[in-house]
């Protein structure tokens, strides 16, 4: 299982992208580090600086094909910058267009908000986040995770770093599950 984890060169909240970057690692996966720029990723603990990680591709150079599965994590900054990157947004939409398994957690909705891809679709985030999703025709739910498969993929979210335990399972769970059914 080869994941894709989206990430803006600047503000994405450490344990959104450590933990569920473990957790891919641990269940025998490839995380893959996918930014809009080559070189290191600056991670924030909330509005402190953090970690930096190495980009292992710039995401002009990435292709869903590539991935069975993408995930998004937050952060205030990371998914405002995204937003703005259409090379970003088109690289996350592709997954839905591929019926692929994308996972986003906190902030990170708003990339998908952008990509225009959460209309009929039930999601979580991050509390202030419910209007723009609702204004782009999804339904939003306060819960730790959120699965829906009623659309082209299966889309998992979650609203906090509290949420993480949840949000792993869930979306390890769904990702065995989409690549046991593409390798059949």
């Amino acid at each position: 299982m080869k994941v894709a984890f989206l990430v803006a060169p600047e503000g994405v909240e450490q344990i959104e992208l450590t933990d569920p970057w473990q957790a891919v690692r641990d269940a025998g996966g490839t995380p893959r580090l996918v930014s809009t720029k080559p070189g290191r990723v600056q991670a924030f603990n909330h509005l402190d600086k953090a970690d930096t990680f190495e980009v292992d591709q710039v995401v002009k150079d990435a292709t869903v094909e590539e991935y069975d599965a993408l995930v998004l994590p937050g952060g205030v900054a990371n998914p405002d910058f995204l937003r703005l990157n259409d090379k970003a947004v088109a690289f996350a939409k592709g997954f839905f267009d591929a019926g692929k398994p994308v996972a986003a957690i906190c902030h990170a909705p708003w990339t998908l908000v952008e990509a225009d891809v959460v209309r009929g679709r039930t999601l979580t985030s991050w509390p202030s986040l419910r209007t723009d999703i609702t204004n782009a025709g999804g339904t939003w739910v306060d819960e730790q995770v959120k699965v829906c498969t009623s659309g082209p993929n299966t889309l998992i979210t979650s609203r906090k770093p509290d949420d993480l335990k949840a949000f792993r399972e869930a979306f390890l769970e769904e990702f065995a599950k989409a690549t046991k059914g593409s390798a059949s």
